[in-house]
């Protein structure tokens, strides 16, 4: 089996709110939305936000909890760019879970959460090198 992800979808609760967070904050385009689910086209895999009640019903499941125990990330290309992503992510309304600092590991990195509370971290890593495409190499 290939080494990949094709789609994460995240359950939200607003649409509308979910949209201005992706579209404003991080500056991604929808490829397809309707009433329902809006899907984000990235460097070889789809981002979907979906209405939580039509993401249950989908699945077959109820009662989900959201957010798990997981996050996201978001690597930027220098140093600099991890506070401005952050402050631009909050300005579309998403809030500070930790602000940026120089984690022991390396790097230098800070969590933002998403309107519905889902966890991204924006980071920058010498070690992580991002090519034209946008893609992340882990290259230690």
């Amino acid at each position: 089996m290939q080494h990949q992800i094709s789609v994460i979808t995240l359950g939200i609760s607003d649409l509308p709110r979910s949209r201005r967070f992706y579209v404003e904050g991080f500056g991604w385009t929808p490829v397809f939305e309707n009433a329902d689910i809006i899907f984000y086209q990235m460097n070889g895999f789809v981002l979907g936000t979906f209405e939580k009640s039509a993401l249950e019903k989908d699945m077959n499941r109820s009662g989900l909890t959201s957010p798990g125990a997981f996050s996201l990330a978001h690597n930027v290309p220098s140093e600099a760019e991890v506070v401005s992503a952050i402050n631009q992510l909050v300005e579309a309304g998403g809030h500070i879970i930790r602000p940026a600092d120089a984690p022991s590991h390396g790097g230098f990195r800070g969590y933002v959460a998403d309107p519905d509370n889902h966890a991204w971290e924006i980071a920058w890593n010498p070690d992580w090198p991002i090519d034209e495409n946008g893609h992340v190499r882990f290259a230690i």
